[in-house]
């Protein structure tokens, strides 16, 4: 086996909320996700695949073929009292703060920087494994994973644009990530 592990992140495909512009509730994929996972995303070979609990994670797995354990470190952003509202619906002064200030949650659930926190301590139990990981994750997961790769600040959170149905691979070597390739 390789000396590397080779992490392929797959954003979930297309839901309901995504497509109106709200905070996502525990929501399936729509029609549009499922259509989207027949022809953009390619894996290869998998030694292990992981997902988030989330109803959206879970089907985007298997809707891949994969055999994937639901790991709550995968997680979505925790919206708490936003969930399910339209971006718009939420006092503009919040918004504003939540995404200026990485420390802040307004919602009353998890700021910027609680989910890096998640991200990384999930990276860093993965220093014992080798071979290819598939997680099915989240945007917000997805975009942590990137930072804590790169070390960048977690003000650069919302710069990094993950697209429904996507795929980023990192690989590790020893004990630092590096980031292979988006799309």
């Amino acid at each position: 086996m390789s000396e590397v592990v080779r992490l392929t992140l797959v954003s979930h495909a297309m839901t309901d909320a995504m497509a109106a512009g709200r905070f996502p509730i525990d929501e399936p994929l729509n029609g549009l996700g499922q259509r989207q996972l027949d022809a953009t995303v390619e894996l290869g070979p998998i030694d292990a695949a992981v997902c988030g609990p989330e109803k959206r994670t879970r089907q985007t797995a298997e809707l891949l073929g994969l055999r994937a354990e639901t790991d709550d470190a995968l997680a979505d952003l925790d919206c708490a009292t936003w969930r399910g509202q339209v971006l718009g619906g939420v006092p503009p002064a919040e918004l504003a703060v939540w995404l200026t200030d990485p420390t802040q949650a307004p919602h009353g659930g998890e700021s910027v920087v609680d989910v890096m926190i998640r991200v990384r301590k999930w990276l860093d139990s993965l220093a014992d494994r080798r071979g290819r990981l598939a997680a099915v994750t989240h945007p917000a997961v997805i975009r942590a994973a990137v930072l804590v790769a790169l070390d960048a600040p977690p003000r650069s959170f919302w710069r990094v644009d993950v697209a429904p149905a996507s795929r980023t691979v990192m690989h590790l070597r020893g004990q630092a990530w590096t980031l292979r390739s988006t799309g």
